[in-house]
């Protein structure tokens, strides 16, 4: 029985060192939750999405801009295992009609800022899984942001696909936001997010991302303006290129194909990633 001990053992660190390996090469452009790097984002994020009119009982665009500041940090703890850190710092500008701004005119400020915590385990050469937890601060001002402390559970898992390129691969990722203090008189939040991701490689440094966040929403909460039902599916893709070894640029568009819970009528995010 030792002898069995010490030889998985062996075979498991050697699994490690495969999956380092088959992976080094590869230009990772920062978007798997399995493998955190440690960089900076620069991100700009433009979303309309319906939003209450001036009369009772209408509807109209609210259109918002976010320049959001990132930084990821990880820590290999053991053969294996890292954990990574994440935190985010939005600056937010959009046109809400409220009743201090009446008018609808857009107002800008510090938007609600997060931070993540992960721990993950690369299994193999193609396997890799972990979980984490988001916790949302309400650090806007209430005409900016949803007023109210969010937690996300998230758990996550990567298979590689290097028959399709070096970084290329599938990820399925799960996480729910629930509310659970801050403002009484805002909405309670309790939503399922998923993320079936698949990133694929291109000749010179190219890469095209199908779902690389989890905007694919189920609603349990409170209903939002213009919501008919629960689900909201997005066609959602990043086109990317890594320009050079420590610099990737991309480009998200995302717009509804089935809109029951309006998360928004279009988006489109560009980011710089930065890795040191």
């Amino acid at each position: 029985m030792a002898l069995a001990i010490v030889a998985a053992d062996q075979a498991e660190a050697q699994q490690g060192q495969t999956a380092s390996s088959a992976t080094a090469g590869a230009d990772n452009n920062g978007q798997d939750f399995t493998r955190p790097q440690n960089l900076f984002q620069l991100r700009y994020e433009y979303r309309a999405a319906p939003g209450s009119g001036s009369v009772p009982g209408t509807i109209r665009t609210v259109t918002t801009d976010s320049v959001i500041l990132r930084s990821d940090l990880k820590f290999d703890i053991a053969p294996q295992w890292t954990f990574a850190l994440r935190g985010d710092l939005p600056f937010v500008e959009r046109n809400p009609i409220t009743a201090d701004n009446p008018l609808g005119e857009f107002i800008d400020g510090l938007g609600d800022a997060d931070v993540q915590a992960a721990l993950i385990k690369t299994l193999n050469a193609r396997w890799a899984a972990g979980a984490a937890v988001r916790i949302i601060a309400p650090t806007g001002s209430p005409d900016l942001t949803s007023g109210r402390w969010q937690a996300l559970p998230i758990v996550g898992a990567r298979y590689m696909l290097p028959e399709l390129g070096p970084d290329s691969y599938v990820t399925g990722l799960v996480r729910y936001d629930v509310s659970f203090a801050g403002d009484p008189s805002k909405r309670n939040i309790s939503n399922l997010q998923l993320a079936p991701t698949l990133n694929i490689d291109l000749p010179k440094r190219w890469f095209v991302t199908f779902y690389p966040n989890p905007d694919i929403r189920v609603n349990f909460g409170d209903p939002i303006t213009g919501q008919t039902g629960r689900l909201f599916l997005p066609f959602d893709f990043m086109l990317g290129r890594t320009m050079m070894k420590d610099v990737t640029v991309s480009l998200e568009i995302g717009v509804p194909m089935i809109r029951d819970y309006p998360v928004y009528d279009f988006k489109a995010v560009t980011r710089l990633n930065v890795k040191f």
